[in-house]
């Protein structure tokens, strides 16, 4: 299959339909995960038409499974953050171009090229935590930045807002990406005036404290960084493209990512705009394991594409779908 660059390339909802059934008639092929998956459905894939009749893989199966395509062994595997003890998903990456291209295009899709950003990061050094897919996407940004201003400081609030404080690099944005946690300690134990900043928070707050949501948390990251509105990344372990937000919550997603809201009461059946359900990924940057996954966040479409994420399902609620395949 020859379609590892074609999905930069989408540009209208029936190019997205065919490259994405082309994606899912390698996967079954090749992943034998996804294929057992698709079995135990029922599913014929020869019989699939449309993107609501492609099963989607709960993400659980990243867990306990190894969700990868063919026999390459992964040149990386990202780990999800977790609690000690608690079983974390493991997302192995036979190609990590494919990464790259996809978080590099993304990015620039949005904010335009990383080479006009100063990066400051709240979050872990790729030292402290190499198999973050989050701090990956982080590091890989700043190498494209090559700005001497860059640098982490989730170690080093003092070290921040003496670089948030310094005169700008002369025609570089200067955006701060951090855990949801951290971003709220140094602006409550460093409140000012830091404009002109783009403040973007990956969420982070699970297994720190009580988990604000959205409506509580920009507010005071506003107050603390004197910026009018905070930007915001989806992204996952689990997957190799992001959506973003400049504001308000509502996240927009690259070309080649697509959110579906399925029933809460119907897992197999989708809703329509302004229904709350679970959120459903079509990822086709993800082509070397699985591009459609069912996840435990859940949310609701907006216009023009556009989704909210508005918190996760209880721990188990959609573990029915995986207990088809196991045993």
């Amino acid at each position: 299959m020859n379609t590892k660059e074609k999905f930069f390339e989408i540009s209208n909802p029936a190019e997205f339909l065919t490259l994405a059934l082309e994606v899912f008639s390698h996967q079954y092929l090749q992943n034998q995960v996804y294929r057992r998956y698709v079995d135990a459905r029922g599913v014929k894939p020869e019989d699939v038409t449309c993107l609501e009749e492609i099963p989607f893989l709960p993400i659980e199966f990243f867990k306990s499974q190894q969700v990868l395509c063919g026999e390459a062994p992964p040149q990386v595997v990202f780990t999800s953050s977790g609690t000690t003890g608690m079983e974390r998903s493991h997302h192995l990456v036979s190609d990590i171009s494919l990464y790259c291209h996809s978080l590099l295009n993304g990015f620039s899709h949005f904010y335009g090229s990383p080479e006009e950003v100063q990066f400051l990061s709240l979050t872990p050094t790729p030292e402290q935590n190499p198999d973050s897919s989050l701090v990956f996407m982080i590091q890989q940004l700043m190498d494209q930045s090559q700005s001497a201003e860059n640098g982490y400081f989730l170690t080093s609030y003092p070290g921040l807002k003496e670089r948030l404080l310094q005169r700008r690099s002369p025609g570089k944005k200067v955006i701060l990406i951090g855990l949801a946690y951290a971003l709220l300690d140094f602006a409550k134990t460093n409140p000012g005036d830091y404009s002109p900043l783009i403040v973007m928070e990956t969420g982070g707050m699970k297994n720190q404290r009580r988990e604000l949501i959205r409506d509580e948390l920009h507010p005071l990251l506003c107050r603390g960084f004197g910026v009018d509105t905070i930007h915001s990344e989806y992204g996952m372990t689990e997957m190799l493209s992001q959506a973003y937000s400049m504001g308000q919550g509502l996240f927009s997603p690259v070309p080649w990512l697509k959110i579906m809201i399925r029933d809460i009461n119907d897992p197999l059946a989708f809703v329509g705009i302004g229904k709350t359900g679970g959120i459903n990924i079509i990822d086709l940057a993800n082509q070397n394991s699985c591009s459609f996954i069912a996840t435990q966040d859940m949310g609701c479409l907006r216009e023009k594409d556009q989704f909210e994420v508005l918190g996760r399902f209880q721990t188990g609620d959609i573990r029915g779908c995986s207990q088809m395949f196991e045993g």
